[in-house]
């Protein structure tokens, strides 16, 4: 049976120069491959709003959407660690409130850890949430529930000026007591500094080499056909296959090659007597 990973393996996997490989997930059926596949974390990421419930967007997405998927994805892979991605709305307005809903990602999904966006902005947000005993990953560069004020899903630190603030929200993170960061959207240049003057593991969405990797499932899996980021690399195209299924199903089943013999059950009595019950009816 596999071992799930502690914050102490990720540390020695950043010593050890070993790299992290994760990936989201939303359901249990991912989970329990994820599981099988060795992965070592899963994140059951807000980009569910727009990857299982068809928003635009993660904004409308609500506590309850993700401790459901948290719930369902944990029961999919008992054995790997899972991380909470606290919603919009769910951490902005207070510390306390911060608190009470990572709180409610322990004990009611029974995650691992918690994940929300932003650097010094939110740095009393994770402080509080470490405080009160529970792992935080911090996330920074493009920021997806704050992509208003970025101008749109654009990447971060592509200048001066722009790293400079990437680097202070990295520094805080750290600061704050986040035990990793994951950095989205960001030169390689810029996570490289990062990962080299941070302490505690870096990941990586589309920014380039570090401490470990995270694609979202249906990107690399084909499966989300809107749009797909530069960074993806897609290692199957699950949509292509699924869709040639239903196709064939349809086409199966209007012509009657569907279902056969050997998808049904048998009687387990003689016909005559079903043929008498059919007459009692009649």
């Amino acid at each position: 049976m596999k071992k799930k990973k502690t914050v102490i393996d990720f540390m020695q996997m950043k010593e050890k120069g070993e790299q992290t490989a994760w990936i989201t997930a939303y359901d249990y059926p991912t989970a329990l491959f994820g599981e099988q596949a060795g992965m070592d974390m899963l994140l059951v990421g807000d980009s569910l709003g727009m990857l299982v419930m068809g928003y635009d967007s993660t904004i409308p997405v609500t506590m309850e959407d993700c401790l459901a998927h948290c719930q369902s994805v944990r029961r999919g892979a008992p054995n790997t660690w899972v991380i909470g991605d606290m919603p919009f709305g769910s951490y902005q307005t207070t510390d306390s409130d911060a608190v009470n809903n990572a709180v409610r990602f322990i004990k009611e999904a029974g995650v691992d850890c918690i994940k929300l966006e932003g650097g010094q902005r939110v740095a009393s947000r994770i402080r509080a949430i470490t405080d009160a005993g529970i792992l935080v990953m911090g996330h920074i560069g493009l920021t997806p529930q704050s992509s208003g004020q970025l101008g749109g899903f654009k990447a971060q630190g592509r200048d001066v000026k722009n790293a400079r603030e990437v680097i202070k929200d990295a520094l805080a993170v750290q600061e704050a007591g986040a035990f990793s960061l994951l950095i989205e959207a960001v030169p390689p240049e810029v996570t490289a500094f990062i990962t080299e003057k941070l302490n505690i593991p870096v990941y990586s969405i589309g920014a380039g080499p570090c401490d470990g990797q995270l694609l979202i499932c249906g990107d690399m899996l084909g499966q989300f056909k809107i749009f797909t980021p530069k960074f993806v690399r897609q290692y199957a195209d699950l949509a292509a296959v699924t869709v040639d299924a239903f196709k064939t199903y349809i086409k199966d089943v209007k012509s009657g090659a569907f279902p056969t013999d050997e998808h049904v059950y048998h009687i387990t009595e003689p016909k005559e007597k079903f043929e008498a019950l059919f007459d009692e009816f009649k």
